[in-house]
């Protein structure tokens, strides 16, 4: 039997739709990334970018197509798959009046984590919070939430890491802490980030997408971006509103 050479797929989109009464907040998305990717996504507000992360992270269900991720079925594999990837979004997903080391310690139990207090340890010293260990975490800023929600998702090394506007809120020393972790961890993860700074987002991409009205309008590997050119199309979809 001839084994087969084509990269595994860390994310694997067929005709996904995703409807909400008569809307379709995805209409006939397609989309196909290798393993150890960056696909940055961007789009108008409406474009249905959120909604393509739910679906992804098995928080939304797709209404039609076929919907993989690290090789699972988000909807019949959905408890294995959550093993497998990690979410940062505008919610921190912590608990306010757990410390920050209680937090991380609750998720590492849940995720079975080996080794769970030296992981812990690890993470908030990377995320620059350990000295603020003990500390409830209803008394974090805005930055140090979104830094201890970065910990949070990296605890349990997923294979597919989502990151929904990970910059926004974030001070300049926050945002140095974040691009610096994505550096270290870069080659132990894919990545799936949303973003509205175009900048940004090529600078970290290996793929990039533009979504405009639940549809891919363009997606192709970095190297086949021509900035300007991309811009201008980005630009254009910001008149197409919500889909």
């Amino acid at each position: 039997m001839t084994g087969d050479s084509s990269p595994a797929l860390a994310v694997d989109v067929e005709g996904l739709v995703r409807a909400f009464g008569a809307r379709k907040a995805l209409d006939g998305v397609s989309l196909r990334l290798p393993a150890g990717a960056f696909l940055s996504i961007f789009g108008p507000n409406g474009a249905g970018k959120t909604t393509l992360l739910r679906v992804l992270t098995t928080l939304t269900n797709p209404s039609k197509g076929s919907v993989k991720v690290a090789g699972l079925d988000v909807v019949a594999d959905a408890v294995e798959l959550r093993e497998k990837i990690g979410l940062i979004s505008h919610n921190p997903l912590l608990y306010p009046d757990l410390s920050a080391e209680e937090n991380l310690l609750f998720f590492s139990e849940m995720y079975g984590v080996e080794e769970p207090a030296t992981r812990v340890r690890e993470l908030l010293a990377a995320v620059e919070l350990d000295h603020r260990r003990f500390d409830l975490v209803r008394t974090f800023s805005r930055g140090m939430l979104q830094r201890l929600s970065i910990a949070r998702a990296l605890l349990h090394r997923p294979e597919v890491l989502f990151l929904d506007e990970p910059y926004s809120g974030l001070d300049p020393h926050a945002a140095d802490i974040l691009d610096s972790l994505v550096a270290q961890v870069r080659e132990q993860h894919t990545f799936v980030m949303v973003s509205h700074d175009l900048a940004k987002g090529l600078e970290l991409c290996t793929h990039a997408l533009i979504l405009a009205k639940g549809r891919v309008v363009f997606f192709e590997p970095r190297e086949n971006v021509d900035e300007t050119a991309f811009a201008a199309l980005y630009r254009s979809t910001v008149g197409l509103g919500v889909a």
